[in-house]
């Protein structure tokens, strides 16, 4: 019978938090985000934490061509970039980048 809530235990935690028990105790314990699901799609026990993008290159139009900038900022007269758009991340997706569980 013990066996029996300790396997009904586990199915509820990993369909409804995607750990076991077990793994949310040492997430909550390490602040990483660690859980066997992940061991069953093929990937590490624990989340990397991602590292922060590059950013992008800062293009213009030239004639009949794209010249790329290091520092936009040497750029003469500042023109628009070829795609013009945002930079870095937003705050929802640099939370998303660096989160911990829970």
């Amino acid at each position: 019978m013990v066996a029996f809530v300790g396997v009904g235990a586990n199915v509820v935690s990993v369909t409804t938090i995607q750990r076991s028990p077990a793994d949310a105790l040492y997430s909550l314990v390490t602040g990483r985000d660690c859980s066997i699901v992940r061991l069953d799609q093929g990937k590490t026990y624990c989340r990397a934490v991602e590292p922060k993008p590059e950013p992008p290159a800062f293009c213009t139009r030239g004639l009949g061509s794209v010249t790329c900038w290091a520092d936009p900022a040497t750029v003469p007269g500042h023109p628009h970039g070829v795609a013009d758009g945002p930079v870095g991340l937003t705050a929802a997706q640099e939370a998303d980048r660096v989160r911990t569980w829970p």
